[in-house]
């Protein structure tokens, strides 16, 4: 096909990463953003003589594809607008916030044979890639995504703000149902959950204990599998892995030895991002299909609900809810 007319509908901070890296992209061509704010569309648009605009819809009929980084309550209402005109969509995590939207969300992709990749970042992680390398059966996994505060994001939870990465990336590689799921969760500084910890057993043995913070001094973002095989550690901030195996030594002893695996130096919205112009372009199903955002969506959900019943178990968070205060006075109606 010709040049890729792309848009951009959200910009904010991770709207206008995406921006940057269409423009690196030869075979695209960034035809117009749009955001409710026409300033921040302005901005986010400077310099790519390109439109700007502050109804999404004035787009369809103009484009191929587009990036949608709107706030998550309004995923599905966007994306339903331009899979509907048949118009590609790379859509930001998480899917949407209920399984019957994303589920429309992708029989409005399949029917019309639509590219519908969702933004799971964390796939193209260099270090996640080598990974895949080296990966055996994981029988034991522990993850912590710990960041400072930011009020971008607070529209949901902790859960699908944050720790829905880290069950992509385990649901990709476990590759077995979720059999339980039990978690704990608190508001600290917003009115949803800020901090959780999640315990989950998989049909196939593995156990996966998952804890993510908006509301931690550092950031942390890390995970680690143990198995048969030998033990393999991601840092996704700093794109490293460390990976270790049993093999036999001198003497057939066993030992412990570094896998020597090579982590390219690679921008994961880059790749990300590339990756969707490559399906767009040659009609492949995407690398993150819209069924893999449903399965982490339905995780994150289950999450939610294991929260709500450990706090029946506990008086002393019964004046926090997932959609309640955080111990503030709030007026009467």
């Amino acid at each position: 096909m010709d040049k890729i007319r792309i848009g951009v509908v959200g910009t904010g901070h991770l709207g206008s990463y995406h921006i940057q890296k269409y423009l690196k992209i030869p075979g695209c061509v960034l035809v117009g953003v749009a955001d409710l704010v026409e300033e921040n569309a302005r901005k986010a648009a400077a310099g790519c003589h390109c439109e700007v605009l502050t109804d999404c819809r004035a787009l369809l009929g103009k484009v191929d594809a587009v990036s949608i980084a709107v706030p998550t309550g309004a995923h599905h209402e966007v994306a339903a607008i331009f899979l509907g005109a048949g118009i590609d969509v790379l859509l930001e995590k998480p899917i949407a916030t209920t399984l019957a939207e994303a589920n429309e969300l992708i029989a409005l992709a399949e029917a019309k044979s639509l590219v519908f990749q969702i933004g799971f970042v964390e796939r193209f992680n260099p270090a996640v890639t080598a990974l895949r390398s080296v990966m055996g059966r994981p029988l034991f996994i522990e993850s912590h995504r710990l960041h400072p505060f930011f009020e971008r994001g607070t529209d949901v939870d902790v859960i699908l703000d944050l720790m829905v990465h880290d069950l992509d990336i385990i649901l990709h590689f476990v590759k077995s149902p979720v059999e339980t799921v039990d978690a704990v969760g608190v508001s600290v500084l917003s009115d949803k959950v800020d901090i959780a910890n999640a315990r989950l057993t998989f049909t196939g043995g593995c156990v996966a204990n998952i804890t993510a913070s908006r509301v931690t001094g550092k950031i942390m973002q890390k995970i680690r599998f143990f198995g048969v095989d030998g033990y393999h550690a991601v840092d996704f901030n700093k794109r490293k892995l460390v990976s270790l195996n049993r093999r036999n030594g001198a003497g057939g002893q066993i030992e412990i030895a570094e896998n020597p695996v090579e982590v390219k130096a690679v921008d994961p919205l880059e790749e990300e991002i590339r990756s969707f112009v490559r399906a767009v372009a040659d009609r492949t199903p995407p690398p993150v299909p819209g069924r893999d955002g449903r399965d982490a969506l339905e995780l994150a959900l289950r999450i939610n609900e294991a929260i709500v019943r450990n706090r029946e178990r506990a008086p002393f968070l019964t004046t926090t809810s997932l959609h309640g205060t955080t111990g503030k006075a709030r007026s009467q109606p």
